[in-house]
């Protein structure tokens, strides 16, 4: 589980590419590094991904590999990435932790397309496609994890969505250099997507038009 709070972004030092598998490898400092072990969960543009190598590089830092399967290069951004693209990173949340977004899980639904990039010193305004398949689950002030980093969801039309970005998020993540046409990986609010799913089962059944009865009736 991931809190959709970005710490770090880092470049990638190698990426290894085979027919449906990656391997992604980065230098993690020794301070990003402390407790890492592996088969620990680090989320890469929200991506979670387990840490498969660790091998110290003599300047303290660490070097961690991770593999992606060909399911995750379907569904994700990683595909597109080559050795130098920066990533956002988040490492596992723990017991205790402070929890400043939401509960992010990792298992990202698919990409988007940045329609439009709009930004002054103080602000950053950036408008994505809205899915018709997504759309019951992109809400107006409802959150959102896109490439890992928890937004809340500002405005929406029938075929769009907008998210504001602070400065702090606009310099700690990969968003401060996004561009139009860039693809972002994107995750759902669970707890949205167990409460839409959950009102169209009602629906579909007729058990909502009868729930409705029975407390008008009470």
């Amino acid at each position: 589980m991931f809190s959709g709070i970005v710490q770090t972004k880092l470049a990638i030092k190698e990426i290894n590419k085979q027919a449906d598998f990656a391997s992604l490898v980065y230098d993690f400092s020794a301070q990003f590094a402390v407790g890492l072990q592996l088969g620990a969960s680090v989320a890469q543009n929200g991506v979670c991904l387990t840490v498969r190598t660790m091998t110290p590089n003599a300047d303290g830092s660490i070097r961690v590999s991770f593999d992606a399967i060909a399911q995750t290069l379907k569904l994700t951004n990683l595909a597109d990435l080559k050795s130098g693209d920066e990533v956002n990173m988040e490492r596992a949340a723990r017991f205790g932790d402070e929890i400043g977004g939401h509960v992010v899980s990792g298992h990202v639904f698919g990409c988007i397309r940045v329609l439009s990039v709009e930004q002054d010193a103080l602000n950053m305004r950036l408008v994505f496609e809205r899915p018709a398949e997504l759309r019951p689950y992109l809400l107006n002030k409802g959150f959102v994890a896109l490439n890992g980093c928890s937004l809340t969801i500002a405005e929406v039309t029938q075929d769009t969505f907008t998210v504001c970005l602070i400065p702090e998020t606009r310099d700690v993540t990969v968003f401060g250099t996004i561009e139009v046409g860039a693809k972002v990986n994107l995750e759902i609010d669970p707890s949205t997507q167990a409460t839409v799913d959950t009102i169209k089962e009602l629906m579909a059944s007729g058990q909502l038009a009868e729930l409705i009865a029975t407390v008008k009736n009470a």
